[in-house]
């Protein structure tokens, strides 16, 4: 049996939305571990603005910054490459010490659990991905 040209691609496609919106979550979360890691250790630095990272920013920049490569048929599987940086931006308007340190340890204590768990959960969820591919490839055995 085989599949036409519209039933492979919105194959292709179903597989490479999920994949992909699995990566950018990962991806997003990586930033965040750094930026909250960055900000626990600089909290006693006299003057350190707390540095945030933005999903949806982050998303906006990936979607500007994407180069759409040429098909030259049908046929061939569109992808795009991503070049960009990653979208961290520095919370100035706020003081918690008198030394002009604005980075609250319970906060990024909270967040920083907080995104371990989201990135455990992007981690099982791409598992579950790949061992149901894996289940197909295998034939359901």
């Amino acid at each position: 049996m085989t599949l036409d040209g519209n039933a492979r691609e919105l194959s292709v496609d179903l597989f490479k939305n999920n994949i992909n919106l699995l990566e950018n979550g990962l991806n997003y979360s990586i930033v965040k571990q750094n930026t909250i890691a960055q900000n626990i250790a600089n909290v006693d630095v006299p003057g350190y603005k707390r540095q945030n990272v933005s999903f949806k920013e982050m998303v906006n920049e990936i979607n500007e910054t994407a180069v759409q490569t040429n098909r030259t048929d049908n046929r061939h599987i569109p992808f795009q490459s991503k070049l960009g940086t990653q979208s961290l931006s520095k919370i100035i308007n706020q003081q918690y010490g008198r030394d002009g340190n604005n980075v609250d340890i319970d906060k990024e204590m909270s967040d920083l659990a907080s995104n371990q768990i989201y990135y455990q959960a992007l981690v099982d969820r791409l598992n579950g991905k790949f061992s149901t591919l894996q289940n197909v490839i295998r034939g359901g055995k």
